[in-house]
């Protein structure tokens, strides 16, 4: 079934004018990798993930397939390891300065991989505030008495 996905998504991406692309799936993680060896794709992949993203999880939803995390150029793969980061050097700032740090604004998907990241942290707790394009991650000491 996803060798006919990668092909569609393949025949696809030629008919927008792009060489042939290199796909790969993780079914285990639920992850589609685009590689797109091209200029254009090289420094407009955060404009042109979205609709990537779109095209690929509409294929899947036809075949009754659930959704998967698609990434475009490595794209997502660098962003997730920059928001680890993030969370990681602010994670360490609390508990040095014992004030909570407000994240800067970050999408839905960006958000859990901040949550998630710091969940195994018994001190710490993450919350999301804001709305739409503002909403961010909230990091805060948890008082032990």
């Amino acid at each position: 079934m996803m060798e006919k996905i990668v092909k569609k998504l393949e025949e696809a991406i030629e008919l927008m004018g792009f060489e042939k692309p290199k796909i790969t799936i993780d079914e285990e993680y639920r992850k589609i990798s685009v590689f797109i060896d091209d200029d254009i794709v090289q420094s407009q992949a955060e404009e042109m993930l979205p609709a990537l993203d779109h095209v690929c999880n509409a294929m899947l939803r036809k075949e009754g397939i659930q959704s998967y995390v698609v990434d475009l150029n490595y794209y997502r793969k660098e962003r997730e390891r920059l928001i680890i980061e993030l969370a990681r050097a602010a994670a360490h700032k609390i508990k040095i300065t014992k004030e909570e740090v407000e994240l800067p604004p970050m999408n839905s998907y960006e958000r859990r991989v901040v949550h998630v990241e710091l969940a195994d942290k018994p001190d710490l707790k993450t919350e999301s505030l804001g709305e739409g394009k503002d909403r961010r991650v909230v990091i805060k000491l948890i008082e032990t008495a």
